[in-house]
């Protein structure tokens, strides 16, 4: 079994928290800011370098406005 940030799911997860924030209208350097985080970590969850557990996924699904299941389907 491969590991779950390789996979096919998680990479579609990643591609729609990054057209979420596009679309929303926000930079990086936003997300980060509310989140308390550098920008970096936002950079590193879209280049698929760092892992989104769900509170993490919970808070940016509020930040983009949409319902977390968006994400996960």
């Amino acid at each position: 079994m491969s590991k779950s940030i390789y996979s096919k799911d998680y990479r579609n997860m990643v591609e729609k928290l990054k057209k979420a924030r596009l679309d929303a209208g926000l930079k990086q350097e936003n997300v980060a800011l509310k989140l308390k985080k550098p920008q970096s970590y936002i950079s590193k969850i879209e280049r698929v370098e760092r892992r989104v557990d769900i509170a993490e996924l919970k808070e940016l699904a509020k930040i983009y406005k949409k319902d977390i299941n968006y994400f996960v389907k």
